[in-house]
């Protein structure tokens, strides 16, 4: 069983950069790629949000969801699974950006930009939070077209990042809850 899912990831792998990767795309999804090095979009995004008081809260959300996903994912995931990257097993595939120092699985970009993105598009205005789940998508996408990284890793990484996300706002919320009850003097 795992060896057929193995050949159905680098045939994925493979009729991307066969039939998909184009001169066209290749800048785009380059730059999409970078966007997400070290949650860089994602960072600046919570940061903006952290200046404004009425969106201070999100972008603290966003920032603990950031967090969150760098210890769970690049952190812990990524150690204990060991999973070698895919250019260094299937010799056919030719990576467009440098070779990663770190394991593959899961997707640290796309966890982050799901982190993040969570966290917006539930607590922003929709037409804004929108946006920030297509990027988030966009930047999972472009780790396959780039070849740096397995679907079962994108995949992965997405739900990982949801969770996270949605951990990171109840917590902020918990936390914002109780805080609002020893002011009160209830404890």
């Amino acid at each position: 069983m795992i060896e057929v899912l193995s050949e159905l990831e680098s045939g994925i792998l493979l009729f991307i950069q066969d039939y998909v990767r184009n001169p066209v795309f290749n800048p785009f999804f380059i730059t999409v790629t970078k966007l997400g090095n070290a949650g860089f979009i994602w960072v600046v995004l919570s940061v903006f949000l952290l200046i404004p008081r009425r969106t201070r809260r999100i972008g603290f959300m966003s920032i603990l969801a950031l967090l969150g996903s760098l210890l769970l994912n690049n952190l812990i995931l990524k150690n204990l699974v060991e999973r070698t990257r895919p250019y260094d097993i299937i010799n056919q595939l030719e990576p467009l950006i440098q070779k990663q120092k770190d394991y593959s699985f899961p997707s640290g970009h796309t966890g982050s930009s799901f982190a993040a993105a969570t966290v917006l598009y539930r607590n922003l205005p929709k037409k804004e939070g929108v946006w920030a789940m297509l990027l988030a998508a966009l930047i999972g996408v472009s780790r396959l077209y780039v070849g740096v990284h397995y679907l079962s890793d994108v995949l992965f990484g997405m739900m990982t990042g949801i969770g996270v996300g949605y951990l990171a706002e109840k917590l902020v919320v918990w936390w914002s809850f109780n805080q609002k009850k020893i002011r009160g003097g209830e404890i």
